[in-house]
């Protein structure tokens, strides 16, 4: 595989999981619904600024895995395959639904973004969707640890950001859609989880020859 095919891969990955409904999504609809699209821009910016924290986290640890122990790659490429198909098996199985989306507390600017930051950075499921996902597609036949990772973060941010972003000016019509469209956004689940099995058996395919 070749690093632009490795890179479209990890953004099919990454547009599957933040187009699920989930908590980043309702916190910045509910925002835009208070304070408008200020606040709904805001609270995206903070989880921007999340992101960020992660891809470093994420680099940190490859470059560490890569440096201090090469040899356990294998092991934590085939424990990361195990994880994500964890997560494919229960997206595929579950029947992802909203039921509502109310308007958040009022919030100034600075709370909205400083809240979506906070959120995003002490989400457990973020650092281990990081620790799955990054040694697989940091690889160092490609190049500098800190070059893929900047070139994964800046993907992170930009996706985020149309998403969240589009979602965020358009927040009562979003919120519309996602509660009177159920089979939709359980499509959307189920579509996600084929996409994780999908990378898990690539992921096993690298590991087995790394």
């Amino acid at each position: 595989m070749t690093y632009a095919q490795n890179v479209w891969l990890y953004f099919v990955l990454l547009f599957g999981i933040i187009i699920v409904p989930g908590m980043d999504m309702f916190f910045v609809i509910a925002n835009s619904l208070t304070g408008g699209r200020r606040a709904g821009l805001a609270s995206v910016l903070g989880i921007n600024l999340g992101g960020i924290w992660h891809t470093l986290f994420g680099a940190f640890f490859v470059g560490a895995l890569t440096t201090l122990a090469p040899n356990l790659i294998t092991i934590i490429l085939i424990a990361s395959a195990a994880y994500m198909a964890w997560i494919g098996f229960t997206l595929i199985r579950s029947s992802i639904t909203v039921d509502s989306i109310g308007a958040a507390p009022q919030r100034s600017i600075a709370s909205a973004f400083t809240q979506g930051f906070v959120t995003c950075i002490l989400n457990p499921k973020a650092y281990m969707f990081v620790l799955a996902v990054y040694p697989t597609f940091i690889q160092p036949r490609f190049g500098p640890v800190w070059m893929q990772a900047l070139v994964m973060g800046l993907l992170t941010l930009v996706t985020q950001f149309v998403i969240y972003g589009g979602l965020g000016v358009a927040a009562a019509k979003a919120r519309e859609f996602l509660t009177g469209n159920p089979a939709v956004t359980i499509t959307i689940g189920r579509v996600c989880g084929v996409i994780f099995f999908v990378v898990a058996g690539f992921t096993v395919w690298h590991a087995l020859n790394a």
